[in-house]
């Protein structure tokens, strides 16, 4: 695993990250299984300041910023293009500054000598064997939404830095303080078009040195980076082409690698293995993350497309995929909630009506869904799901016939015990207690949680590209820049109904980037026919994954009998809680391969590290 990590205090420490490579320029910061060439600092007499990751600033642009750290304006370090973490020392201040959606995560732990800081929440975990929160996990599971916890992890007296905030260490100790706005000013949608365009472009550019370069070529949003990529030199290009799969996203590869000089594309052949939630009888073969990921479930997927991308490509490169692209082009149809609450009821209607004719029901039950939200806030909210989770647990019905939400309760939450359900609503209310600047609009928050979920998830697919291949997976929809470029727009223009991706065909349209037949595109590819099978064909694996033995059952976390009716009906190819399953695999994949995993995070040190 790649991570970092460093220490502030008082007095020094007899411990350091094992096999850590010092910060240059920093006391008492290392990275792990960082390439020298991703760990750049600069410093002077009076500041200091170090990006790890894929940075696009150079060292001329690093020096150029050595005032700003000494000024304290810590936003201004995170608008290069690029995805990274910042540490940055001025004075007696220690700023460590993530990125928006959660790729560079920052977790630490506070005591009388100093504190402890890192992008590893299982690292400063190891430090005294803290356990698993159990409540921390719940909340993964029912919620899906990071930040509802706030600085909880999902270890016991390790906090983590909730999206769009720094953490800051000084002679005072250590605090949270926001660095983003909760929500962005409002940009109309052909307004922001040109700087979404510059944004993406800069970010592909960022990760273009000289290493190969691959690119999934499949929806708008892959397309669209591949394309952008292939104006700076070649791109081996692949596409995912399972039968099963039944839609058109190899007939549009196809047709763009045709258009498009400088792109080579190749067919990624689908197999009986390459379903979902294959392979899980041998966690081994899966790289230990951080947290719980998604790709622990779709290992088999992505294996067969690095496998392609290294078998056509000279060594191991960089392989751009578009990866969150859905959520900062477009916008879930929940806004139209904040379109009632702001009284814009003529547009809501219009746009229920066109999000109606897209799912074949009626406007009246699509109107109907977004009521609720639509008169009360995220406070109040969270007091009404806790109720909720006092009562009994709900029979199944899909999440999209369920009324909007600010953070919706999965069926994960009605596999839980009583004893969690409860434990879950204390935690929730207060959350909601201590909730301060919160957005106005569901849109603002449900936006960054999505991107924060994409960005957890889309760590453990590039864990998995780099252990297999030595591959650096590239998702620059994940990128600050692009994240505020997009998120400008407001989500009733990004989601608006008439138009597939309104931002992106304004985006490129006239550009020359992408042919014109791509920007005219109005479908999207699914999983949905490879969950199933992989559902069907794993039937028995799933089961002993979360039978008697399960991690997750011993916690209360779910519990026997809703479980295997899930499993039975998906078995069998009814309708059933996919995304339910998906990430209650994905956590019980994680708590087994921890508990059987000893990895050594720390080495003991002749002396003792400096205290800063």
């Amino acid at each position: 695993m790649r991570w970092s990590a460093g220490w502030y205090g008082i007095v020094g420490q007899d411990r350091r990250p094992a096999g850590g490579r010092a910060v240059p320029g920093l006391e008492a910061a290392w990275t792990c299984g960082w390439p020298a060439a991703r760990v750049r600092a600069v410093g002077d007499e009076r500041a200091a300041l170090a990006v790890i990751g894929e940075c696009g600033a150079d060292d001329a642009h690093l020096c150029d910023a050595l005032p700003v750290v000494r000024a304290r304006g810590w936003r201004a370090l995170t608008r290069w293009p690029g995805s990274y973490l910042v540490v940055a020392r001025g004075g007696g201040t220690l700023a460590v500054i993530g990125d928006l959606a959660g790729q560079h995560p920052v977790y630490f732990r506070t005591d009388v000598a100093g504190t402890w800081w890192s992008t590893a929440a299982s690292a400063l975990a190891a430090l005294d064997g803290a356990p698993v929160d159990v409540t921390a996990l719940a909340a993964h599971l029912a919620f899906g939404q990071p930040d509802v916890l706030a600085t909880r992890s999902l270890f016991r007296d390790v906090r983590r830095v909730p999206g769009g905030h720094l953490l800051l260490i000084g002679p005072d100790g250590a605090a949270v303080e926001r660095y983003e706005p909760a929500a962005y000013p409002r940009a109309g949608l052909r307004t922001q078009a040109p700087v979404v365009r510059a944004a993406l472009a800069e970010a592909v550019a960022a990760r273009i040195d000289g290493r190969p370069v691959s690119a999934d070529l499949a929806g708008l949003d892959s397309t669209t980076l591949a394309c952008l990529a292939a104006r700076r030199g070649p791109v081996t290009a692949v596409t995912f082409a399972d039968g099963r799969l039944r839609d058109d996203d190899l007939a549009f590869a196809v047709r763009t690698a045709a258009a498009v000089p400088g792109l080579t594309h190749h067919a990624v052949p689908g197999a009986a293995g390459t379903v979902y939630y294959a392979g899980l009888d041998d966690l081994s073969a899966l790289p230990v993350t951080d947290a719980p990921n998604a790709y622990a479930v779709t290992a088999s997927i992505k294996r067969a497309v690095l496998d392609t991308v290294a078998a056509n490509t000279s060594g191991p490169g960089v392989h751009f995929t578009g990866a969150a692209g859905d959520a900062v082009l477009s916008a879930p149809s929940s806004y139209l909630a904040d379109l009632l609450r702001e009284r814009h009821r003529r547009r809501a209607l219009q746009h229920a009506l066109g999000h109606a004719r897209l799912r074949h029901t009626s406007a009246f039950t699509v109107f109907s869904r977004a009521c609720a939200a639509s008169r009360t806030g995220l406070a109040g909210a969270w007091r009404q799901t806790a109720a909720e989770l006092r009562g009994p647990a709900r029979n199944w019905i899909p999440q999209a016939q369920r009324p909007f939400a600010w953070t919706a309760l999965l069926a994960t939450a009605d596999w839980m015990t009583g004893g969690v359900r409860l434990m879950l609503a204390a935690a929730l209310d207060e959350a909601a207690g201590a909730l301060t600047g919160t957005p106005a609009r569901l849109a603002d928050w449900s936006d960054r949680q999505d991107l924060a979920r994409v960005g957890a998830n889309t760590a453990g697919w590039r864990a998995l590209a780099l252990a297999r291949h030595g591959i650096e997976l590239a998702a620059p929809f994940l990128d600050n820049e692009v994240i505020r470029a997009c998120l400008a727009v407001g989500a009733d223009e990004r989601g608006d109904p008439r138009t597939y991706k309104p931002l992106l065909a304004a985006a490129f349209a006239g550009s020359g980037v992408l042919p014109g037949f791509v920007l005219a595109r109005t479908t999207k590819g699914g999983f949905n026919a490879l969950a199933y099978a992989g559902l069907r064909d794993n039937a028995s694996s799933l089961r002993d994954l979360l039978g008697p033995s399960s991690q997750l059952a011993a916690l209360g976390l779910v519990t026997e009998a809703p479980l295997a009716d899930a499993l039975a009906r998906a078995a069998a190819g009814q309708p059933t809680a996919q995304g339910a399953l998906h990430l209650v695999v994905a956590a019980e994949v994680w708590l087994r391969q921890h508990a059987a995993t000893a990895t050594a995070w720390w080495e003991e040190v002749r002396g003792r590290v400096a205290p800063v």
